[in-house]
């Protein structure tokens, strides 16, 4: 990630995951999100935004992110999947402006630098070393490996459409081990996907963000050399963190 070269070709992200808000968190983030315009100019958010999936939460985070002054972009989590209603949250987000990709990617012009986010939730599948069992557990647990390997594949297709200046790569789950430090050993095999940072490598992203991994570590990097960042919000103990990259 660069600095400021004097040029203004700098765009500020602003990232943060696992909200998990419910109604009675209706205000927590607010009003930092309010003055987002003087510090970023874009919010990046890395799912699990609602605790428990139900509509209600999904009422409640769309009506956090209302009319702020900054583009909003966002990926799902497992928890907004909770009770099936993924497509709801969705388009009640969309209703708030909120761009959610799954599979997909956008552009946004910021700063007169083309940057190009694009977006899955991800899913479990291990890493060498902690390589996990697709074949054991629940329903729940066997389609969390499935999706993981599957959603690298997403990731990286969707990274290729993006005719950009900068790319970054918006995930759940995470895709490297550097940034589950603090986490148990035993479950990392369930908080991330080798394959994911497979694909930010291939797909030439500056950055990949995601959140998930309460207990983790902030910084981190793929095999590649691309910053990896785990924005929940447990982690960051802030409503955002912001990143800045150089064209």
């Amino acid at each position: 990630m660069g600095s400021n070269s004097g040029n203004g070709r700098v765009v500020r992200i602003a990232a943060v995951g696992d909200l998990h808000m419910t109604e009675k968190t209706i205000g927590r983030f607010r009003p930092a999100f309010q003055r987002l315009g003087d510090h970023a100019d874009v919010l990046l958010l890395a799912g699990d935004l609602t605790n428990g999936g139900t509509l209600r939460a999904g009422g409640a985070v769309s009506g956090e992110l209302s009319g702020l002054p900054v583009p909003v972009v966002a990926v799902l989590g497992n928890h907004d999947h909770d009770r099936g209603n993924q497509a709801r949250i969705t388009e009640l987000l969309g209703e708030r402006g909120v761009r959610v990709l799954d599979g997909t990617a956008t552009v946004l012009e910021l700063n007169g630098i083309r940057l190009g986010i694009a977006g899955v939730m991800g899913g479990s599948g291990g890493f060498p070393g902690y390589p996990g069992d697709p074949d054991e557990g629940t329903e729940e647990h066997r389609e969390r490996y499935r999706r993981g390997p599957r959603d690298a594949q997403r990731l990286r297709a969707a990274l290729d459409t993006l005719d950009c200046d900068i790319r970054v790569a918006l995930t759940h789950f995470a895709p490297v081990l550097d940034t589950l430090a603090g986490e148990s050993p035993r479950i990392y095999s369930h908080l991330g996907c080798a394959e994911l940072a497979e694909a930010v490598d291939a797909g030439g992203a500056a950055l990949a963000l995601h959140g998930h991994a309460h207990a983790g570590t902030e910084f981190g990097r793929t095999a590649g050399g691309v910053e990896v960042r785990n924005v929940a919000y447990q982690v960051i103990r802030s409503p955002y963190r912001v990143y800045e990259l150089t064209a």
